[in-house]
């Protein structure tokens, strides 16, 4: 336990940015996981709307580095590729 109010402040400051960093990181996957469960059902045109909504949060969450820059563009890659896959016959 922090003894020193710096301290205490410190461990407030890293609850509440935990708390949120969680929260946008879990936002982030599901968004990523939505693709894949467009694609996977058959829906190209709704994956594809997905994947603009998830290349927009990867690209924040990269920038803001929650997840790094280059996992970010990882992902953006392989989830174009998925759907590009489930276009062509």
């Amino acid at each position: 336990m922090p003894n020193t109010k710096s301290a205490k402040k410190r461990l407030r400051q890293n609850l509440e940015r935990r708390a949120r960093n969680r929260s946008a990181r879990t936002a982030l996957r599901t968004q990523v996981r939505k693709v894949r469960e467009s694609v996977a059902a058959g829906a190209v045109d709704k994956a594809q709307d997905e994947l603009r909504a998830a290349t927009r949060r990867l690209d924040q969450a990269g920038a803001q580095r929650l997840i790094h820059p280059n996992k970010a563009a990882r992902l953006k890659s392989r989830l174009s590729r998925l759907i590009k896959a489930a276009k062509t016959p």
